[in-house]
Formats: structure tokens, C-alpha cells, sequence
């Protein structure tokens, strides 16, 4: 990627930092894709990394306890079946063990023990990311949690809380990602949202690309940050991104092919989001900071893409926000 003056706003080169080199069958180190270290206005931390098989030792994520709020994503790698995780794990949040055996999001509040993670089964290749709400420093937020401190035995639940309240097992599908949806997931899968979990001021929507898809326009945010990845689907090279790409920060256009994270200030502009050629099937995700729904952080929601939607079809020209071109109607 060609330097130009918004370098300090993109992460094009994972960190290798987080996790224990001795667990096997999975990527370790981890993938930070977002910290104070590559973004310093960066109040997040973001790391993620393959599964390739039930890890040794299982548990090795023990029960622990944080200062901030978190947010872990499982997803599936099989971009043909999104919502299938290819695998089954049980992971205890404030001791209330959670199985899912689907892509699955769940919030963490600050102060609540959550671990160990335990894979009861593997299928296939997934992909685990962990993201650190209120500081872009690993050690304020793992150095002193306690993951590393095996257990005797399993942690119990002492809250009356049901945990079950703060975890996503199925995506709402109300983003429309490119307008047509060619050659990509379109709606995307929504897995965190003030909607799903109320109170939750974050909204994240992800989804697959699989071939050369339309273009994304200009456009710009002006009251909330956003974090934008653009992450591979191949386990065994896990750094390519597996398409060429372009993507407009603040006017300048860079170029990927690699995986990368961008973090953009409220108010800058971003886009066009070009792709000039899809080698591989690839996850683009948006995350909203601040925004719990997708009225808030876009300017729109469902509604709002009906109207669109039957406006097109009576032939006028509309949008659903600055930047984002709707598809043209056929004559």
C-alpha cells in the first residue's frame, strides 16, 4: 500500500502479541487488527484468529474478569453457509454455560467473569475475535484478567442474571451491504445492535464477498466513529485478503490485498469501495461506535430501504445515503 498522509488510520499489518504459542491447533499468536499501537486515537483493541481444530489444552481461555465491556464473534469460515460455525463450544458467562453451534455474538459487560471455553466439537475452519471496548492496550485489558490461570474446576453462577440475554446466535438481516447484492452477502448479518441487546451501543454487520461486487460511494458519518475490516477466508494464509481492492480515506484512494482495518473519524469521508478483482471469498465488516441502531449510524433502517425499494420500481432516482449509488431501474 503506497503511503499517503491517513497511513495512522489503517491497521494493513497484524501485530502477532495475543495468546500462548504452546495451544495448538489454532492460530497463535492472534491477529491484532486494531490497537493503540497501529491507531493511536484508537480506544479498541481488536484481535482475531483461525480455530483449525479442537484446541490443546481445551479449556486453554480460562475463566476471567475485565475492566471493560467486550465483544467476542465466532464465525463460520464456509462463506456458502455463513450462519453454520463448524463447530460446537460452550463458553460460561458469569457461570451460566452457553452453547452455540452457530456464527455467534456475544457482549460481556466490565466485571463479569466469562471462561473457560470449552469446544465439545469441530467441523470445520472458524474464526475467533475478541474486541476490547475502552482501551487499545492489551495489557490494561488482559494483563492482570486471569485467562492464562488454569481452573480446578468449573465456575459457578451466583448471579440471578440470565447471561443468555447478551448473546446473538442468530443475525438480524436489515444492511444491504451493495445495493444489488451481487456477488455478496446483501442483506448482511447484523450480530450486535442496542435492537438485539438493548442498552448496547455498538452495531456490527458483516458479511461475505465472493466475487467482484458493485462499487460503494463517498460518504461520511458526523456523529460517530466507525471501524471498517476487510478479513480473508483462507485459514491455511491467513493475512491475504484474497481480492484487490480499493478504498477512498479523507479523498486519497489506497490499495489492498491483504487484510486490513480501517478507523474512521466521525466526519471524515470514506469510499468509494472499489473491488477490481475477488480471488476467494472474503468478510467485509462495518462496526459503529457509539450507534446501537442502524438509523443512528447510517441514517437509515428497514423502512427506509422499502420506500427505497418501491420508489425504484416506479422509476425515480433515490439513495439511501450520501455515497451509496442505488442500483439503476431496468428499462
Amino acid at each position: 500500500m503506497a503511503g499517503n498522509q491517513f497511513d495512522n488510520y489503517v491497521a494493513s499489518k497484524p501485530i502477532y502479541e495475543a495468546g500462548n504459542p504452546n495451544v495448538k491447533g489454532r492460530q497463535h499468536p492472534t491477529m491484532t487488527y486494531m490497537s493503540a499501537k497501529q491507531v493511536p486515537e484508537a480506544n479498541y483493541y481488536i484481535e482475531l484468529g483461525w480455530i483449525y481444530d479442537i484446541p490443546s489444552p481445551n479449556p486453554h481461555i480460562n475463566e476471567h474478569v475485565h475492566d471493560y465491556d467486550e465483544i467476542v464473534l465466532h464465525w463460520g469460515g464456509d462463506w456458502k453457509r455463513p450462519q453454520v460455525l463448524g463447530g460446537e463450544i460452550t463458553f460460561y458467562v458469569g457461570g451460566q454455560p452457553i452453547t452455540f453451534n452457530t456464527t455467534t455474538g456475544v457482549f460481556i459487560p466490565a466485571g463479569v467473569p466469562h471462561g473457560p471455553m470449552i469446544w465439545n466439537r469441530f467441523e470445520f475452519p472458524h474464526i475467533e475475535m475478541a474486541m476490547m471496548l475502552g482501551t487499545g492496550d492489551p495489557f490494561k485489558g488482559w494483563g492482570e484478567s486471569g485467562i492464562s490461570e488454569p481452573r480446578k474446576s468449573l465456575p459457578v453462577k451466583k448471579e440471578d442474571i440470565d447471561y443468555e440475554q447478551y448473546v446473538i446466535r442468530s443475525p438480524m438481516r436489515e444492511s444491504p451491504g451493495a445495493l444489488s447484492g451481487k456477488g455478496r452477502q446483501s442483506p448482511t448479518m447484523t450480530y450486535m445492535s442496542g435492537a438485539q441487546i438493548p442498552g448496547v451501543k455498538y452495531y456490527i454487520e458483516f458479511g461475505w464477498i465472493w466475487e467482484v461486487t458493485d462499487t460503494i460511494g463517498e460518504m461520511k458519518h458526523d456523529n460517530f466513529d466507525e471501524i471498517v475490516m476487510h478479513i480473508g477466508g483462507d485459514p491455511e494464509n491467513p493475512e491475504d485478503l484474497g481480492a484487490d481492492m480499493t478504498f477512498g480515506l479523507g479523498g486519497e484512494e489506497m490499495k489492498f490485498d491483504k487484510n486490513f482495518a480501517m478507523y474512521i473519524p466521525k466526519g471524515m469521508n470514506h469510499g468509494p469501495l472499489i473491488w477490481h478483482k475477488v480471488r476467494r471469498p472474503h468478510i467485509e465488516m462495518a462496526i459503529m461506535l457509539g450507534a446501537g441502531t442502524l438509523k443512528e449510524g447510517w441514517g437509515f433502517d428497514i423502512g427506509d430501504m422499502t420506500r427505497m425499494r418501491l420508489a425504484r420500481e416506479r422509476g425515480e432516482d433515490v439513495r439511501l445515503t450520501p455515497g451509496i449509488e442505488p442500483e439503476k431501474p431496468k428499462k
